[in-house]
């Protein structure tokens, strides 16, 4: 699983926002997870980028996996991920034993134990003017040995990176003209743009068939899949009127 932000912005640039009226302008982040084996967009909370956003990914993401614990988290260096997965996943546990102090109350320490089998590295990007001069990779939750026997496992990399998720920011660019990084076309209205956000990130996995994801059967004959035919969500791509029309909760 790999997490990244999007930066787009809404009625005019953040330097241009200066006083209090303008809290719903300016930067905003789409806080994206996004499954690279599948290209399955897991959740997406757009707006500021903040560590409270962040969370609200981690939370939404863990629970619609129903908990299970991924093999390797990726992200970049934004240090709000590693703070959001200990919160989320973590178990926490109080010491017997506390040393009492001389005076006041007792101290009471709150330990946050990871889960076995849970791996988390994120991508540094060190910069100069401007620039990215050096790459390096820090290992945050598991061992080297176990994000390595995570990596053999993988069906789409050897290699501890973010590429997929921001080779998808690409495609959801080139899909929502809004969010062009130089355009007149920006969003105007903060709940318009959120609007947009859900309906094409959303869209994309079930309407957008991927030229990675391509079956080709016995015969030779190329079947398009889309990342929830791929995941194994459905059976068909799914025009854009029928996911349009598919209610929000299904009625049994």
């Amino acid at each position: 699983m790999q997490f990244d932000e999007k930066w787009a912005f809404v009625c005019k640039k953040q330097e241009h926002c200066g006083s209090q009226a303008d809290g719903w302008c300016g930067d905003s982040w789409d806080h994206v997870a996004f499954d690279p084996e599948h290209r399955l967009v897991i959740s997406v909370v757009p707006g500021k980028r903040t560590a409270e956003n962040c969370r609200k990914l981690i939370e939404e993401f863990r629970r619609r996996t129903q908990g299970r614990i991924m093999h390797l988290m990726t992200s970049d260096d934004y240090p709000s991920y590693k703070v959001a997965i200990q919160d989320v996943y973590g178990s926490r546990s109080v010491p017997l034993r506390l040393a009492q102090p001389e005076r006041g109350r007792p101290r009471k320490i709150i330990v946050k134990h990871m889960p076995p089998g849970l791996n988390y590295a994120r991508i540094c990007k060190q910069r100069k003017n401007g620039r990215v001069v050096k790459v390096f990779v820090e290992i945050v939750f598991g061992s080297e040995a176990s994000i390595q026997a995570a990596l053999k496992r993988s069906r789409v990399s050897r290699a501890i990176n973010i590429a997929f998720v921001e080779r998808h920011n690409g495609t959801d660019r080139h899909r929502n003209a809004r969010k062009i990084r130089r355009t007149y076309r920006f969003s105007k209205d903060w709940q318009m743009h959120d609007a947009m956000t859900y309906f094409t990130t959303y869209s994309y996995n079930f309407c957008w068939p991927v030229r990675t994801l391509v079956r080709i059967d016995e015969a030779g004959v190329h079947h398009p899949q889309t990342p929830a035919m791929a995941a194994g969500l459905t059976d068909h791509v799914w025009p854009l009127t029928e996911w349009i029309r598919v209610p929000l909760t299904q009625l049994s």
